[in-house]
């Protein structure tokens, strides 16, 4: 980490010294937190992350973020000034003043001696990469079109990098991007947060334990997401780009097209050229236990059924099926993702018992029976209940996280790997935007993932691999 300042622990310990004598020094360890002061964190234990995209998800991490004692926000990036988020579940203020007000409340005087803290701001993320040279990592929670071109970025720079998922908005960036982040040997982590929490380890422990006995069939859903109002393609009309907003900047790689509000801030998910789709958005969430539990790998197929809409845009509901091929001693495995859709009701289920829940869920169906888990890979649950209650939990064998945002920072000063570090997530996230391209081209698509193409449906080559417009590239 960087260490561009002298700390008042280490004026504090000479002074210490010069007053007790070597002799004392050297039978009295003091910790420097207690040098420094309560809630002191000496320079060079310090993690100095810059944040690109301040929007809502970005202020979420950023508080998370501020919640560790040892990591400073020196640097905000987002290309509009301030945008109101009070319509949104989100609620407050997003963009770089607010995201700025924020760090410079929070972080003022939290070392003994600092006084007021300033963070600087900026809309164009690789001018701040140019200019802030004390940054160790930065975290990406942009619109996921341009995912990929900040991440290459940030990792071309040596920073470590936390990413919103998915990785990319396409499975070559998410591909490059993996390869790169490992090159370089920079601590990653994307933003599926579930992969921390204990009820994904209870799944994968119970699943390995044989609880239900050898897996061939997987379900997982999203539902409750309310689609743009009216849904008619385009509009037309040219209100003004809202004051303090870089439209170019925020079109970044997509193709050019007018700044509208039914774009952004909110509702570019609903828009291809910007977003990912229900499942691009969920898939990670709700799709990640089986992939870890069942070690999935890369998908040999996926085809996709929808309720139409405009192209442009995502459609209404889905279907993707998809097939992945055994694996050593474990069975080939379909798979189904229901967006905006669900799974048939199970028939173990008790009288008046349905997959309603938080509207987000994978089931598991084993050939000795089925675990039910919640979103983000929430608790499982052996169904019926009368399996749960006479279930003999097997030992907790997978360590647990001390927390999404801390599992990276501890990577990032040199521990170890963060749980959903790029080369875990990778896979995952590669297997959803395959997903997203089968929706699209409404094909059957054959996947040769080594090569990273379809090998019969060349109308799905531009949602594999897009095009970057002009001034942009990975």
């Amino acid at each position: 980490m960087q260490n561009n300042r002298t700390g008042p622990g280490a004026v504090s310990r000479r002074r210490f010294l010069q007053s007790t004598g070597a002799a004392a020094a050297a039978f009295t360890i003091v910790p420097r937190r207690v040098l420094g002061g309560p809630g002191y964190t000496a320079p060079s234990d310090t993690v100095n992350v810059a944040i690109i995209g301040a929007g809502g998800q970005g202020i979420q991490n950023l508080r998370e973020l501020l919640e560790q004692p040892d990591v400073r926000i020196p640097a905000v990036c987002d290309v509009a000034e301030t945008v109101d988020y009070s319509r949104f579940y989100y609620g407050g203020a997003g963009g770089r003043l607010p995201a700025i007000e924020l760090v410079e409340r929070r972080q003022a005087g939290r070392n003994s001696g600092e006084g007021a803290f300033r963070c600087a701001g900026y809309a164009d993320f690789r001018r701040m990469l140019d200019r802030e040279k004390a940054l160790d990592a930065v975290l990406v929670a942009t619109p996921d079109h341009t995912h990929a071109v900040a991440v290459m970025a940030a990792i071309r720079s040596g920073k470590h990098v936390y990413c919103e998922k998915p990785l990319a908005h396409s499975v070559w960036e998410v591909r490059r991007i993996t390869e790169e982040a490992a090159a370089a040997g920079v601590a990653t982590q994307m933003g599926n947060q579930g992969h921390s929490g204990e009820g994904i380890r209870l799944t994968v422990e119970w699943l390995a334990a044989g609880a239900i006995g050898t897996v061939r069939e997987v379900h997982s859903w999203a539902t409750g997401f309310d689609p743009l109002p009216g849904r008619t393609g385009c509009p037309r009309d040219l209100p003004p780009v809202p004051a303090g907003m870089d439209w170019d900047l925020w079109i970044g790689p997509a193709p050019y097209r007018p700044y509208h509000p039914a774009y952004a801030p909110f509702n570019w998910r609903d828009w291809w050229d910007f977003g990912t789709d229900i499942i691009g958005d969920m898939g990670c969430h709700n799709m990640d236990p089986a992939f870890w539990a069942l070690d999935l790998g890369a998908p040999e197929s996926a085809h996709a059924r929808i309720v139409p809409g405009d192209p442009e845009m995502t459609p209404y509901a889905s279907t993707v099926h998809y097939k992945f091929p055994a694996r050593g001693e474990r069975p080939a495995i379909r798979m189904t993702w229901y967006s905006m859709l669900m799974p048939p009701r199970p028939e173990e289920f008790e009288p008046g018992r349905d997959l309603i829940g938080d509207g987000n869920g994978i089931l598991f169906v084993g050939d000795r029976g089925k675990i039910l888990c919640g979103g983000w890979g929430g608790s499982p649950r052996l169904i019926p209940e009368t399996r749960m209650r006479d279930f003999e939990r097997p030992p907790r064998t997978l360590t647990r996280s001390m927390g999404h945002h801390r599992d990276w920072i501890e990577a990032c000063k040199g521990g170890p790997a963060a749980s959903s570090n790029f080369q875990v997530a990778g896979p995952v996230t590669e297997a959803v935007l395959l997903g997203a391209a089968a929706i699209r081209s409404g094909k059957y698509l054959d996947w040769d993932s080594a090569n990273m193409r379809v090998t019969n449906c060349s109308d799905a080559d531009p949602f594999i691999r897009p095009e970057y417009r002009n001034g942009w590239t990975l």
